[in-house]
């Protein structure tokens, strides 16, 4: 579907986010011939900067974030796309030079991409409004994080609401932009194999896990008053939650995927204080050695507080009470310093239950569908298959699903696919307020035990999967993460 004409706005233009993801996108979409010959992008920030200044800021900084080689005809065309705007975001009064750099013509698709704190949200948009910049036209993105309870989120909501109608609100979520999470909805609803199997019935456990490496970072300000749960639990697993077990949508439109989302939030089973306690594990990283290298904790982190309480590590166990999944124990795991990079979502299925060959039921490995989000993006199938030779052995074989190779496709990253889709007027990987509220509904009683919880995290080394009682909440259903449960070579 080709792109109309636009002018696309990044508040936050000369952040983070733009340098690293958004400009890198777009440029790699230029390349494509995705962009009309005259489409335009505005890049806002606070500082006051000349056009040759900022341009070189591009130069320096979103360059380097280019995936593939660089031609420098097309990198001077992209470019040349791009204007540097000062506004300051509380001050009305500065608008009118965002109003001189955008084009006059009304029937233009005009995209106003908030990568900016959330407290900022509010502010720009009635600004937006107040100097005639949010037309029928116009679309608005907000980047995580959308609120910190659910107060705050209903807040945002009402104040965007004021100025956007919900069909122009976009919130991002890069997570479902990924291939494998649209590959994922290919599989369960473009196939017949997969949806029989897709319950209780059949599968014993799901396991989402986003890990990461690093630490804090230069975030910590953010991060000590968010911590994992806000950060990383509330969003993106719980949307990659929603995804393994929504219903068969209608059909592929938006609200009938967002409808099929949301009746997963609303299903999850609330936590009282006691299954809280017994259900869910959080954790604080310790010193310790990432790929050979000394680290130190999070207390040590500069500028952390000593005595700080902030989770860097989330585990729970999770269960979504439908016909479809009662009894099926979702666990859900995210943490920084941890011994590896990646988030997946594996979906195992129950033991067989008989052998008919000479070894024990207990020697063979569940099946288990693995949906890899990154650093490889892939999915693949674990499956017991016989080893060569003369005798009846059986092993656990892994079978690579690359439709990639297959479609010899070139790779889009996910915040191509988004930007690409918020142009288009396309919401369906997009959260919609009201699911944006039900998961805070369902997060909010955790965060609020924790406060009244005079406990601290469970520490881990860093490097480790993170604290032992992780182990311990999976083992009490004598079960095992993917990583303990992998076999050994």
């Amino acid at each position: 579907m080709a792109l109309s004409d636009f002018d696309l706005v990044f508040f936050g233009g000369s952040g983070d986010l733009a340098m690293r993801k958004l400009l890198p996108a777009m440029y790699a979409r230029d390349v494509c011939n995705d962009l009309p010959a005259t489409a335009r992008i505005i890049c806002v920030g606070r500082d006051e900067m000349s056009q040759e200044a900022f341009i070189e800021m591009v130069e320096t900084n979103a360059k380097s974030h280019v995936k593939e080689h660089v031609d420098a005809a097309a990198w001077q065309t992209f470019l040349d796309r791009i204007t540097y705007v000062a506004v300051d975001a509380g001050n009305v009064a500065t608008y009118a030079a965002l109003a001189e750099a955008l084009r006059k013509d009304s029937s233009l698709t005009r995209v106003y991409y908030l990568a900016t704190p959330p407290q900022l949200f509010a502010t720009i948009c009635e600004n937006l409004a107040a100097v005639g910049l949010a037309t029928p036209n116009s679309r608005v993105v907000l980047e995580k994080p959308l609120g910190r309870d659910l107060a705050s989120a209903k807040q945002i909501n009402k104040d965007v609401g004021k100025v956007f109608a919900e069909s122009q609100i976009y919130r991002i979520d890069h997570y479902l932009g990924k291939e494998t999470v649209q590959n994922l909805l290919a599989l369960r609803f473009g196939n017949i194999l997969f949806e029989p199997l897709w319950r209780r019935e059949w599968i014993s456990d799901v396991q989402i896990t986003i890990a990461e490496k690093i630490g804090v970072g230069n975030r910590l300000g953010y991060y000590d008053n968010s911590g994992a749960l806000r950060d990383m639990l509330q969003n993106h697993l719980l949307q990659l939650l929603c995804i393994v077990a929504m219903e068969p949508p209608t059909s592929i439109a938006p609200d009938a995927v967002r409808d099929a989302k949301l009746q997963v939030l609303r299903s999850l089973k609330r936590f009282t204080p006691t299954t809280l306690s017994q259900n869910i594990v959080r954790g604080q990283y310790r010193s310790g050695y990432v790929d050979g290298q000394a680290v130190p904790g999070y207390r040590d982190e500069p500028g952390a507080p000593k005595q700080s309480k902030t989770e860097t590590f989330v585990a729970m166990k999770a269960e979504v009470d439908t016909w479809r999944w009662a009894g099926v124990p979702f666990y859900l795991r995210t943490g920084k310093r941890m011994a590896d990079r990646l988030a997946e979502i594996v979906v195992r299925f129950k033991p067989i239950p008989h052998s008919i060959f000479n070894q024990p039921t207990s020697s063979f490995q569940p099946n288990s569908l693995v949906i890899r989000l990154q650093p490889d993006e892939g999915l693949s199938m674990n499956l017991m298959a016989k080893t060569p030779g003369d005798s009846m052995r059986l092993k656990q074989a892994e079978l690579e699903l690359d439709f990639r190779e297959q479609f010899k496709s070139p790779r889009m990253e996910a915040y191509e696919r988004l930007l690409l889709d918020v142009l288009r007027g396309q919401l369906t990987l997009f959260m919609r307020g009201d699911e944006l509220e039900a998961a805070w509904e369902w997060v909010e009683p955790i965060l609020e035990y924790w406060e009244q919880d005079d406990t601290t995290p469970a520490p881990y080394t860093s490097g480790t999967w993170g604290p032992a009682a992780a182990s311990a909440l999976i083992g009490r259903d004598g079960l095992q993460w993917r990583e303990e449960a992998l076999p050994e070579d």
